[in-house]
Protein backbone atom coordinates (compact mmCIF):
# COMPACT_ATOMS: atom_id res chain seq x y z
CA UNK A 1 0.00 0.00 0.00
CA UNK A 2 1.04 3.85 -0.51
CA UNK A 3 -0.54 6.44 1.83
CA UNK A 4 0.08 10.29 0.74
CA UNK A 5 -0.43 12.74 3.70
CA UNK A 6 -0.56 16.54 3.36
CA UNK A 7 -2.57 19.25 5.33
CA UNK A 8 -5.69 18.40 3.30
CA UNK A 9 -5.49 14.98 3.07
CA UNK A 10 -3.67 11.32 3.39
CA UNK A 11 -4.08 8.85 0.11
CA UNK A 12 -3.45 5.50 0.72
CA UNK A 13 -3.38 3.42 -2.22
CA UNK A 14 -3.79 -0.47 -1.57
CA UNK A 15 -1.32 -2.25 -3.56
CA UNK A 16 -2.03 -5.83 -2.40
CA UNK A 17 -6.30 -6.05 -3.45
CA UNK A 18 -6.23 -6.66 -6.95
CA UNK A 19 -3.45 -8.60 -8.48
CA UNK A 20 -3.02 -9.95 -12.02
CA UNK A 21 0.48 -10.75 -12.64
CA UNK A 22 3.37 -11.73 -10.83
CA UNK A 23 4.69 -7.65 -11.56
CA UNK A 24 1.34 -6.01 -12.06
CA UNK A 25 -1.31 -4.93 -9.44
CA UNK A 26 -4.48 -2.97 -9.59
CA UNK A 27 -3.84 -0.13 -6.74
CA UNK A 28 -6.89 1.37 -4.88
CA UNK A 29 -6.31 4.78 -3.41
CA UNK A 30 -7.77 5.67 0.12
CA UNK A 31 -8.17 8.84 1.20
CA UNK A 32 -7.71 9.95 4.76
CA UNK A 33 -7.87 13.65 6.17
CA UNK A 34 -4.60 14.93 8.28
CA UNK A 35 -6.88 16.76 10.59
CA UNK A 36 -8.62 13.33 11.90
CA UNK A 37 -6.03 13.32 14.49
CA UNK A 38 -3.11 10.27 15.26
CA UNK A 39 -5.45 7.69 16.32
CA UNK A 40 -7.72 8.20 13.40
CA UNK A 41 -5.09 8.62 11.06
CA UNK A 42 -3.37 5.15 12.14
CA UNK A 43 -6.77 3.57 12.10
CA UNK A 44 -7.08 4.11 8.21
CA UNK A 45 -3.33 3.13 7.92
CA UNK A 46 -4.58 -0.20 9.74
CA UNK A 47 -7.71 -1.19 8.43
CA UNK A 48 -6.57 -0.60 4.92
CA UNK A 49 -2.86 -2.46 5.65
CA UNK A 50 -0.82 0.66 4.09
CA UNK A 51 2.79 -0.06 3.24
CA UNK A 52 3.71 2.88 1.70
CA UNK A 53 3.02 6.39 2.65
CA UNK A 54 3.05 9.96 0.30
CA UNK A 55 3.48 13.09 2.71
CA UNK A 56 4.13 16.54 2.74
CA UNK A 57 7.41 17.31 3.95
CA UNK A 58 5.58 19.26 6.93
CA UNK A 59 3.72 16.38 8.45
CA UNK A 60 6.55 14.10 8.37
CA UNK A 61 7.11 14.90 11.87
CA UNK A 62 3.09 14.45 12.53
CA UNK A 63 4.16 10.87 10.90
CA UNK A 64 6.77 9.77 13.56
CA UNK A 65 4.68 10.23 16.31
CA UNK A 66 2.34 7.37 14.89
CA UNK A 67 4.60 5.66 13.14
CA UNK A 68 5.43 2.68 15.96
CA UNK A 69 1.43 2.05 15.93
CA UNK A 70 1.64 1.18 12.26
CA UNK A 71 4.18 -1.65 11.15
CA UNK A 72 2.84 -2.32 8.16
CA UNK A 73 4.36 1.21 7.01
CA UNK A 74 7.73 0.26 5.13
CA UNK A 75 8.13 3.32 3.11
CA UNK A 76 7.12 7.62 3.43
CA UNK A 77 7.23 9.91 0.24
CA UNK A 78 7.24 13.11 1.23
CA UNK A 79 6.49 16.50 -1.17
CA UNK A 80 9.25 18.72 -0.58
CA UNK A 81 9.00 22.33 0.65
CA UNK A 82 8.80 24.61 -2.02
CA UNK A 83 10.51 27.06 0.45
CA UNK A 84 13.74 25.00 1.19
CA UNK A 85 12.94 23.98 4.87
CA UNK A 86 15.34 21.53 6.26
CA UNK A 87 13.81 17.80 6.31
CA UNK A 88 13.66 16.51 9.34
CA UNK A 89 15.95 13.15 9.42
CA UNK A 90 14.07 10.27 9.37
CA UNK A 91 13.84 7.73 12.33
CA UNK A 92 16.54 4.99 11.67
CA UNK A 93 14.98 2.88 14.72
CA UNK A 94 11.45 2.76 12.92
CA UNK A 95 13.21 0.87 9.98
CA UNK A 96 11.43 3.11 7.16
CA UNK A 97 12.78 4.20 4.12
CA UNK A 98 12.07 8.04 4.04
CA UNK A 99 12.24 9.61 0.15
CA UNK A 100 11.51 12.77 -1.54
CA UNK A 101 8.95 12.61 -4.59
CA UNK A 102 11.63 13.95 -6.90
CA UNK A 103 13.42 10.86 -6.68
CA UNK A 104 9.95 8.62 -7.75
CA UNK A 105 9.26 10.73 -10.38
CA UNK A 106 12.70 10.80 -11.62
CA UNK A 107 11.97 6.94 -10.97
CA UNK A 108 9.31 6.78 -13.43
CA UNK A 109 10.90 8.64 -16.11
CA UNK A 110 13.83 6.02 -16.08
CA UNK A 111 10.89 3.03 -16.58
CA UNK A 112 9.43 5.36 -19.46
CA UNK A 113 5.81 4.42 -21.20
CA UNK A 114 6.61 1.18 -21.20
CA UNK A 115 6.53 0.16 -17.45
CA UNK A 116 4.14 -2.53 -16.03
CA UNK A 117 0.42 -1.26 -16.41
CA UNK A 118 -3.15 -2.88 -15.92
CA UNK A 119 -6.61 -1.69 -16.37
CA UNK A 120 -9.18 -1.83 -13.90
CA UNK A 121 -12.73 -2.95 -14.89
CA UNK A 122 -16.20 -0.85 -13.97
CA UNK A 123 -16.74 -2.40 -10.72
CA UNK A 124 -13.10 -2.31 -9.09
CA UNK A 125 -12.45 -0.07 -6.02
CA UNK A 126 -11.04 3.03 -7.25
CA UNK A 127 -10.66 4.92 -3.48
CA UNK A 128 -11.81 3.94 -0.36
CA UNK A 129 -12.51 7.51 1.20
CA UNK A 130 -12.59 7.82 4.21
CA UNK A 131 -15.29 10.36 5.77
CA UNK A 132 -14.39 13.38 7.91
CA UNK A 133 -15.29 11.51 10.94
CA UNK A 134 -18.27 14.29 12.31
CA UNK A 135 -20.27 11.80 14.08
CA UNK A 136 -17.49 9.14 15.65
CA UNK A 137 -15.09 7.44 13.92
CA UNK A 138 -14.14 7.80 10.26
CA UNK A 139 -15.76 5.02 8.03
CA UNK A 140 -13.92 4.12 4.43
CA UNK A 141 -16.63 4.54 1.98
CA UNK A 142 -16.30 1.65 -0.87
CA UNK A 143 -16.06 3.92 -4.17
CA UNK A 144 -16.05 2.27 -7.90
CA UNK A 145 -14.48 3.03 -11.21
CA UNK A 146 -18.31 3.16 -11.75
CA UNK A 147 -19.02 5.24 -9.19
CA UNK A 148 -16.77 7.93 -9.97
CA UNK A 149 -17.36 8.07 -13.95
CA UNK A 150 -21.38 8.19 -13.48
CA UNK A 151 -20.87 11.40 -11.30
CA UNK A 152 -18.49 12.98 -14.04
CA UNK A 153 -20.63 12.27 -16.30
CA UNK A 154 -23.57 13.65 -13.70
CA UNK A 155 -21.06 16.56 -13.37
CA UNK A 156 -20.62 17.26 -17.12
CA UNK A 157 -24.28 17.38 -17.82
CA UNK A 158 -24.74 19.94 -15.55
CA UNK A 159 -22.37 22.40 -15.58
CA UNK A 160 -21.14 24.08 -18.95
CA UNK A 161 -17.41 24.18 -19.20
CA UNK A 162 -15.61 26.17 -21.38
CA UNK A 163 -12.01 26.03 -22.96
CA UNK A 164 -10.53 29.10 -20.93
CA UNK A 165 -12.12 28.08 -17.99
CA UNK A 166 -9.67 28.39 -15.09
CA UNK A 167 -10.65 26.47 -12.07
CA UNK A 168 -9.06 27.36 -8.15
CA UNK A 169 -8.68 24.37 -6.30
CA UNK A 170 -8.90 24.91 -2.54
CA UNK A 171 -10.80 22.20 -0.70
CA UNK A 172 -9.35 19.21 0.75
CA UNK A 173 -8.39 16.36 -2.29
CA UNK A 174 -9.71 14.28 0.49
CA UNK A 175 -13.73 15.73 0.05
CA UNK A 176 -15.65 13.99 -2.58
CA UNK A 177 -17.03 16.97 -4.19
CA UNK A 178 -13.96 18.58 -4.73
CA UNK A 179 -12.34 15.42 -5.71
CA UNK A 180 -14.84 14.88 -8.32
CA UNK A 181 -15.07 18.49 -9.31
CA UNK A 182 -10.96 18.92 -10.36
CA UNK A 183 -11.73 15.17 -12.19
CA UNK A 184 -14.26 17.32 -14.76
CA UNK A 185 -11.57 19.79 -14.78
CA UNK A 186 -8.94 17.11 -16.05
CA UNK A 187 -11.96 15.44 -18.46
CA UNK A 188 -12.27 18.98 -19.93
CA UNK A 189 -8.96 20.39 -20.05
CA UNK A 190 -9.31 22.86 -17.78
CA UNK A 191 -6.18 24.50 -15.81
CA UNK A 192 -6.33 23.82 -11.96
CA UNK A 193 -4.64 26.74 -9.67
CA UNK A 194 -4.45 25.25 -6.25
CA UNK A 195 -4.82 27.33 -3.14
CA UNK A 196 -5.28 27.53 0.44
CA UNK A 197 -7.64 29.31 2.87
CA UNK A 198 -4.62 31.07 4.17
CA UNK A 199 -3.20 32.68 0.75
CA UNK A 200 -6.25 32.70 -1.02
CA UNK A 201 -6.73 36.69 -1.00
CA UNK A 202 -4.46 39.74 -0.68
CA UNK A 203 -5.69 39.84 2.97
CA UNK A 204 -5.19 36.46 3.51
CA UNK A 205 -2.80 35.59 6.85
CA UNK A 206 -0.20 34.11 5.16
CA UNK A 207 0.00 36.59 2.27
CA UNK A 208 2.61 39.46 2.69
CA UNK A 209 1.38 42.77 2.94
CA UNK A 210 1.59 44.65 -0.21
CA UNK A 211 1.64 41.74 -2.67
CA UNK A 212 -0.74 39.53 -3.74
CA UNK A 213 -2.94 36.02 -2.83
CA UNK A 214 -3.83 33.69 -4.82
CA UNK A 215 -7.00 34.75 -6.75
CA UNK A 216 -5.41 37.81 -7.70
CA UNK A 217 -2.38 35.92 -9.43
CA UNK A 218 -5.08 33.06 -10.93
CA UNK A 219 -7.64 35.20 -11.72
CA UNK A 220 -9.97 32.15 -11.61
CA UNK A 221 -13.46 31.36 -13.23
CA UNK A 222 -14.47 28.75 -11.41
CA UNK A 223 -14.17 27.81 -7.58
CA UNK A 224 -16.28 24.87 -5.48
CA UNK A 225 -16.74 26.33 -1.82
CA UNK A 226 -18.76 25.08 1.66
CA UNK A 227 -21.73 27.40 3.10
CA UNK A 228 -19.31 28.26 5.79
CA UNK A 229 -16.67 29.77 3.44
CA UNK A 230 -19.56 31.97 1.64
CA UNK A 231 -21.36 32.85 4.63
CA UNK A 232 -17.25 34.63 5.69
CA UNK A 233 -17.31 35.94 2.75
CA UNK A 234 -21.09 37.57 3.20
CA UNK A 235 -20.48 38.46 6.97
CA UNK A 236 -17.68 40.53 5.41
CA UNK A 237 -19.50 42.39 2.46
CA UNK A 238 -22.37 43.11 4.84
CA UNK A 239 -19.54 44.62 7.25
CA UNK A 240 -17.71 46.83 4.65
CA UNK A 241 -21.11 48.13 3.84
CA UNK A 242 -22.25 49.25 7.51
CA UNK A 243 -18.49 51.08 8.15
CA UNK A 244 -19.13 53.21 5.01
CA UNK A 245 -21.23 56.33 5.06
CA UNK A 246 -25.04 56.89 5.06
CA UNK A 247 -24.85 57.83 1.38
CA UNK A 248 -22.68 54.52 0.34
CA UNK A 249 -24.58 52.57 2.38
CA UNK A 250 -28.23 53.81 0.63
CA UNK A 251 -26.59 53.35 -2.98
CA UNK A 252 -25.26 50.10 -2.23
CA UNK A 253 -28.98 49.15 -1.06
CA UNK A 254 -30.95 50.96 -3.89
CA UNK A 255 -28.11 49.59 -6.40
CA UNK A 256 -28.83 45.70 -4.74
CA UNK A 257 -32.44 45.88 -4.72
CA UNK A 258 -32.13 47.51 -8.47
CA UNK A 259 -30.17 44.76 -9.43
CA UNK A 260 -32.48 41.96 -7.85
CA UNK A 261 -35.79 43.22 -9.51
CA UNK A 262 -34.55 42.81 -12.79
CA UNK A 263 -32.56 39.56 -12.21
CA UNK A 264 -35.88 38.33 -11.26
CA UNK A 265 -37.39 39.27 -14.67
CA UNK A 266 -34.15 37.66 -16.61
CA UNK A 267 -32.20 40.50 -16.99
CA UNK A 268 -28.90 41.65 -16.33
CA UNK A 269 -27.41 44.94 -15.13
CA UNK A 270 -23.66 45.19 -16.62
CA UNK A 271 -23.56 49.17 -15.55
CA UNK A 272 -24.64 48.10 -12.12
CA UNK A 273 -21.49 45.26 -11.98
CA UNK A 274 -19.28 47.56 -13.39
CA UNK A 275 -19.60 50.43 -10.91
CA UNK A 276 -20.78 49.60 -7.64
CA UNK A 277 -19.95 45.70 -7.04
CA UNK A 278 -16.69 46.00 -9.50
CA UNK A 279 -14.82 46.22 -5.83
CA UNK A 280 -16.64 43.07 -4.64
CA UNK A 281 -15.78 41.37 -7.69
CA UNK A 282 -11.82 42.40 -7.72
CA UNK A 283 -11.79 40.83 -4.37
CA UNK A 284 -11.99 36.78 -6.29
CA UNK A 285 -10.03 37.60 -9.18
CA UNK A 286 -12.53 39.42 -10.95
CA UNK A 287 -13.06 36.87 -13.16
CA UNK A 288 -14.95 34.08 -11.30
CA UNK A 289 -18.13 33.19 -12.90
CA UNK A 290 -19.36 30.67 -11.05
CA UNK A 291 -19.34 29.27 -7.86
CA UNK A 292 -20.61 25.38 -7.09
CA UNK A 293 -21.47 24.90 -3.30
CA UNK A 294 -21.47 21.65 -1.63
CA UNK A 295 -21.32 19.81 2.16
CA UNK A 296 -24.29 21.40 3.60
CA UNK A 297 -27.10 23.80 2.86
CA UNK A 298 -26.65 27.06 1.31
CA UNK A 299 -28.83 29.75 3.56
CA UNK A 300 -30.37 31.86 1.18
CA UNK A 301 -29.62 34.81 2.60
CA UNK A 302 -25.84 33.74 1.40
CA UNK A 303 -26.61 32.37 -1.32
CA UNK A 304 -28.43 35.85 -2.99
CA UNK A 305 -26.03 37.89 -1.74
CA UNK A 306 -23.50 36.06 -2.93
CA UNK A 307 -24.91 35.86 -6.25
CA UNK A 308 -25.60 39.65 -6.33
CA UNK A 309 -22.56 41.31 -5.54
CA UNK A 310 -19.85 39.10 -7.04
CA UNK A 311 -22.05 38.87 -10.13
CA UNK A 312 -21.84 35.13 -10.75
CA UNK A 313 -23.29 31.95 -10.59
CA UNK A 314 -24.29 30.01 -7.36
CA UNK A 315 -25.03 26.55 -8.05
CA UNK A 316 -25.89 24.40 -5.04
CA UNK A 317 -25.82 20.31 -5.32
CA UNK A 318 -26.49 17.80 -2.99
CA UNK A 319 -24.69 14.29 -2.61
CA UNK A 320 -22.19 12.64 0.03
CA UNK A 321 -19.38 10.39 -0.18
CA UNK A 322 -21.74 7.34 -0.02
CA UNK A 323 -23.42 8.68 -3.22
CA UNK A 324 -19.85 9.93 -4.36
CA UNK A 325 -21.00 13.31 -4.43
CA UNK A 326 -23.73 13.00 -6.86
CA UNK A 327 -27.80 13.18 -6.01
CA UNK A 328 -29.09 16.21 -7.12
CA UNK A 329 -27.45 19.79 -8.30
CA UNK A 330 -29.35 23.16 -9.53
CA UNK A 331 -30.13 23.84 -12.95
CA UNK A 332 -28.13 26.66 -14.57
CA UNK A 333 -30.78 28.63 -15.41
CA UNK A 334 -32.90 28.09 -11.96
CA UNK A 335 -32.83 31.26 -10.21
CA UNK A 336 -34.66 30.20 -6.95
CA UNK A 337 -33.06 30.39 -3.31
CA UNK A 338 -32.39 27.47 -0.59
CA UNK A 339 -33.13 24.42 -2.95
CA UNK A 340 -30.53 22.09 -4.04
CA UNK A 341 -31.62 21.14 -7.71
CA UNK A 342 -33.22 18.13 -9.71
CA UNK A 343 -32.02 14.49 -9.37
CA UNK A 344 -28.46 14.43 -11.29
CA UNK A 345 -28.02 12.25 -14.65
CA UNK A 346 -28.41 8.51 -13.53
CA UNK A 347 -29.38 9.34 -9.90
CA UNK A 348 -32.87 8.13 -8.65
CA UNK A 349 -34.46 10.24 -5.30
CA UNK A 350 -36.70 8.85 -3.12
CA UNK A 351 -38.79 9.75 0.04
CA UNK A 352 -39.52 7.53 2.90
CA UNK A 353 -41.75 8.32 5.80
CA UNK A 354 -40.34 9.51 9.11
CA UNK A 355 -42.64 9.10 11.35
CA UNK A 356 -40.62 10.13 14.25
CA UNK A 357 -40.15 14.02 12.72
CA UNK A 358 -43.61 14.11 11.11
CA UNK A 359 -42.62 14.35 7.50
CA UNK A 360 -44.49 12.06 5.17
CA UNK A 361 -44.64 12.01 1.56
CA UNK A 362 -48.29 12.36 1.74
CA UNK A 363 -47.64 15.81 2.53
CA UNK A 364 -49.30 19.00 1.36
CA UNK A 365 -48.46 20.86 -0.53
CA UNK A 366 -44.60 19.36 -0.79
CA UNK A 367 -43.92 15.53 0.09
CA UNK A 368 -41.72 15.32 2.73
CA UNK A 369 -39.47 12.64 4.11
CA UNK A 370 -36.11 11.17 4.60
CA UNK A 371 -34.13 11.05 1.15
CA UNK A 372 -32.89 7.32 -0.36
CA UNK A 373 -30.31 8.14 -3.36
CA UNK A 374 -29.89 5.34 -5.72
CA UNK A 375 -28.20 4.88 -8.98
CA UNK A 376 -24.74 3.34 -10.16
CA UNK A 377 -22.84 6.35 -8.46
CA UNK A 378 -23.96 4.36 -4.72
CA UNK A 379 -21.30 2.95 -3.18
CA UNK A 380 -21.26 -0.43 -2.30
CA UNK A 381 -21.14 0.17 1.10
CA UNK A 382 -18.47 0.63 3.91
CA UNK A 383 -14.89 -1.30 3.76
CA UNK A 384 -14.58 -4.09 6.73
CA UNK A 385 -17.53 -3.29 8.00
CA UNK A 386 -21.03 -4.85 6.87
CA UNK A 387 -22.79 -4.42 10.10
CA UNK A 388 -22.81 -0.38 9.11
CA UNK A 389 -23.68 -1.23 5.71
CA UNK A 390 -26.55 -3.36 5.82
CA UNK A 391 -27.95 -0.62 8.15
CA UNK A 392 -27.53 2.09 5.80
CA UNK A 393 -27.43 0.31 2.27
CA UNK A 394 -30.11 -1.67 0.60
CA UNK A 395 -30.82 -3.26 -2.46
CA UNK A 396 -33.96 -2.90 -4.97
CA UNK A 397 -35.15 -3.26 -8.39
CA UNK A 398 -32.14 -3.35 -9.87
CA UNK A 399 -30.38 -0.14 -8.03
CA UNK A 400 -28.59 0.55 -5.17
CA UNK A 401 -29.77 2.65 -2.44
CA UNK A 402 -28.62 4.68 0.46
CA UNK A 403 -30.31 6.15 3.06
CA UNK A 404 -28.81 9.27 3.61
CA UNK A 405 -30.13 10.71 6.84
CA UNK A 406 -31.45 13.85 5.51
CA UNK A 407 -35.21 15.18 5.73
CA UNK A 408 -36.17 16.87 1.65
CA UNK A 409 -39.27 18.33 0.73
CA UNK A 410 -39.90 17.50 -3.36
CA UNK A 411 -41.09 20.62 -5.36
CA UNK A 412 -43.68 21.08 -8.25
CA UNK A 413 -40.45 21.15 -10.85
CA UNK A 414 -38.57 18.31 -9.40
CA UNK A 415 -36.25 20.13 -7.26
CA UNK A 416 -35.21 19.40 -3.98
CA UNK A 417 -35.03 21.35 -0.84
CA UNK A 418 -33.07 19.82 2.46
CA UNK A 419 -35.14 20.65 5.23
CA UNK A 420 -33.89 18.46 8.34
CA UNK A 421 -31.33 16.31 9.31
CA UNK A 422 -32.61 12.90 11.41
CA UNK A 423 -29.34 13.04 13.37
CA UNK A 424 -29.37 16.45 14.55
CA UNK A 425 -33.07 16.05 15.91
CA UNK A 426 -33.35 16.38 19.10
CA UNK A 427 -36.56 16.00 21.49
CA UNK A 428 -36.79 18.43 24.73
CA UNK A 429 -38.61 17.60 27.83
CA UNK A 430 -41.81 19.27 26.84
CA UNK A 431 -42.10 17.60 23.43
CA UNK A 432 -41.12 19.92 21.15
CA UNK A 433 -38.91 18.84 18.48
CA UNK A 434 -35.49 21.03 17.55
CA UNK A 435 -33.72 20.59 14.44
CA UNK A 436 -29.87 22.43 15.76
CA UNK A 437 -28.78 22.14 12.11
CA UNK A 438 -31.21 24.62 11.00
CA UNK A 439 -31.12 26.33 14.41
CA UNK A 440 -27.21 26.56 13.34
CA UNK A 441 -27.71 27.73 9.75
CA UNK A 442 -30.29 30.34 10.52
CA UNK A 443 -27.97 31.98 13.45
CA UNK A 444 -24.44 31.54 11.57
CA UNK A 445 -26.09 34.14 9.42
CA UNK A 446 -26.09 36.77 12.34
CA UNK A 447 -23.03 39.51 12.01
CA UNK A 448 -21.74 38.41 15.92
CA UNK A 449 -21.69 34.79 15.55
CA UNK A 450 -18.18 33.76 13.53
CA UNK A 451 -19.41 30.04 14.38
CA UNK A 452 -22.13 28.06 16.51
CA UNK A 453 -23.02 25.13 17.84
CA UNK A 454 -26.18 24.41 19.72
CA UNK A 455 -27.15 21.64 22.46
CA UNK A 456 -30.32 20.62 23.16
CA UNK A 457 -30.61 18.29 26.35
CA UNK A 458 -33.98 15.80 26.17
CA UNK A 459 -34.59 16.29 29.50
CA UNK A 460 -34.38 20.25 29.39
CA UNK A 461 -37.37 22.49 28.23
CA UNK A 462 -34.63 25.11 25.94
CA UNK A 463 -31.45 24.55 23.89
CA UNK A 464 -27.67 26.27 24.38
CA UNK A 465 -25.26 27.71 22.11
CA UNK A 466 -22.00 28.03 22.09
CA UNK A 467 -20.99 31.09 20.04
CA UNK A 468 -17.87 31.97 18.76
CA UNK A 469 -17.99 35.70 18.44
CA UNK A 470 -16.89 38.07 15.30
CA UNK A 471 -13.90 40.27 17.75
CA UNK A 472 -15.06 43.21 15.69
CA UNK A 473 -18.68 43.16 16.30
CA UNK A 474 -18.45 41.72 19.52
CA UNK A 475 -15.91 45.13 20.45
CA UNK A 476 -18.71 47.06 18.87
CA UNK A 477 -21.40 45.98 20.94
CA UNK A 478 -19.28 45.74 23.94
CA UNK A 479 -18.59 49.80 23.06
CA UNK A 480 -22.36 50.15 22.81
CA UNK A 481 -22.29 48.94 26.60
CA UNK A 482 -19.79 51.14 27.84
CA UNK A 483 -17.15 48.89 27.88
CA UNK A 484 -14.16 50.06 25.50
CA UNK A 485 -10.67 48.97 25.72
CA UNK A 486 -11.44 45.60 26.62
CA UNK A 487 -9.48 42.67 25.47
CA UNK A 488 -11.51 40.05 23.36
CA UNK A 489 -11.12 37.14 26.08
CA UNK A 490 -12.04 39.45 28.51
CA UNK A 491 -15.13 40.75 26.91
CA UNK A 492 -15.83 36.83 26.33
CA UNK A 493 -15.84 36.09 30.17
CA UNK A 494 -18.01 39.29 30.94
CA UNK A 495 -21.59 37.89 31.73
CA UNK A 496 -23.17 41.77 30.80
CA UNK A 497 -21.45 41.08 27.29
CA UNK A 498 -22.91 37.36 27.27
CA UNK A 499 -27.05 38.49 27.80
CA UNK A 500 -26.24 40.94 25.25
CA UNK A 501 -25.06 38.29 22.46
CA UNK A 502 -28.03 36.28 23.74
CA UNK A 503 -30.26 39.45 23.09
CA UNK A 504 -28.66 39.88 19.73
CA UNK A 505 -29.13 35.57 19.01
CA UNK A 506 -33.00 36.72 20.42
CA UNK A 507 -33.71 39.31 17.85
CA UNK A 508 -31.92 37.64 14.82
CA UNK A 509 -33.58 34.39 15.71
CA UNK A 510 -37.25 35.42 15.08
CA UNK A 511 -36.35 37.62 12.42
CA UNK A 512 -35.66 34.41 10.72
CA UNK A 513 -38.59 32.83 11.77
CA UNK A 514 -37.57 30.39 14.67
CA UNK A 515 -39.86 29.25 17.19
CA UNK A 516 -39.56 30.07 20.65
CA UNK A 517 -38.59 26.90 22.11
CA UNK A 518 -35.69 26.70 19.13
CA UNK A 519 -33.57 30.14 19.82
CA UNK A 520 -31.31 29.51 22.39
CA UNK A 521 -32.07 30.35 26.01
CA UNK A 522 -28.04 30.57 27.27
CA UNK A 523 -25.00 31.20 25.51
CA UNK A 524 -21.20 30.69 25.95
CA UNK A 525 -18.91 32.61 24.06
CA UNK A 526 -15.99 30.42 23.29
CA UNK A 527 -12.62 32.63 21.84
CA UNK A 528 -11.39 29.88 20.18
CA UNK A 529 -11.62 29.84 17.04
CA UNK A 530 -12.63 26.38 16.10
CA UNK A 531 -10.61 24.64 13.39
CA UNK A 532 -9.78 21.56 11.43
CA UNK A 533 -6.47 21.55 13.61
CA UNK A 534 -8.46 21.69 16.97
CA UNK A 535 -10.32 18.55 15.77
CA UNK A 536 -13.77 20.41 16.54
CA UNK A 537 -14.68 20.79 13.28
CA UNK A 538 -13.88 18.35 9.72
CA UNK A 539 -12.01 19.62 7.44
CA UNK A 540 -14.89 21.10 4.74
CA UNK A 541 -16.22 22.38 8.64
CA UNK A 542 -18.32 20.67 9.42
CA UNK A 543 -19.13 20.71 13.36
CA UNK A 544 -17.62 17.76 15.40
CA UNK A 545 -21.11 17.81 17.98
CA UNK A 546 -19.44 15.25 20.43
CA UNK A 547 -16.12 16.62 20.38
CA UNK A 548 -17.47 20.15 20.95
CA UNK A 549 -19.56 18.93 23.57
CA UNK A 550 -16.92 16.76 25.29
CA UNK A 551 -14.56 20.10 25.65
CA UNK A 552 -17.42 22.42 26.56
CA UNK A 553 -19.19 20.00 28.53
CA UNK A 554 -18.36 21.78 32.12
CA UNK A 555 -19.75 24.92 30.11
CA UNK A 556 -23.02 23.10 28.79
CA UNK A 557 -23.72 22.38 32.85
CA UNK A 558 -23.37 25.82 33.82
CA UNK A 559 -24.96 27.22 31.20
CA UNK A 560 -28.03 24.53 32.11
CA UNK A 561 -27.95 25.18 35.80
CA UNK A 562 -28.30 28.84 35.52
Amino acid sequence: MLIYLSSFVQIVCCTNEHQFTNTQKLVSVVTLYATLGDDAIAHGINETEATIVVTTQDLLPKFKAIIQSCPRIKRIIYMQDQLGAKTPAPSPAANVDVIPFNKVVQRGEELGPNGPSCSPSPDDIAIIMYTSGSTGVPKGVLLTHRNMLTTVKAFSDAICIFHDDVFMGYLPLAHVFELLAESVCLLMGVPIGYSTPLTMVDSSSKIKRGTKGDVSVLHPTCLTAVPLILDRIFKGINEKVSKGSWLKRALFDFAYQYKLKWNKRGFSTPLLNRVVFGAARQLMGGRVRMIMSGGAPLSPETHELIKMCLCVQVIQGYGLTETCSAATVMDMHDDSLGRVGAPATNVDIRLVNWEEGNYRVTDRPHPRGEICVGGTNVSPGYYKNPEKTKEEFFDETGRRWFKTGDIGEIHGDGSIKIIDRKKDLVKLQAGEYVSLGKVEAQLKTCPLVENVCVYGDPTKHFTVALVVPNPGHLAGLASRLGKNDIDFELLCQDPQVEQAVLKELEEHGKKSKLARFEIPAAVKLCTEVWSPDMGLVTAAFKLKRKDIQERYQHEINRMYAS
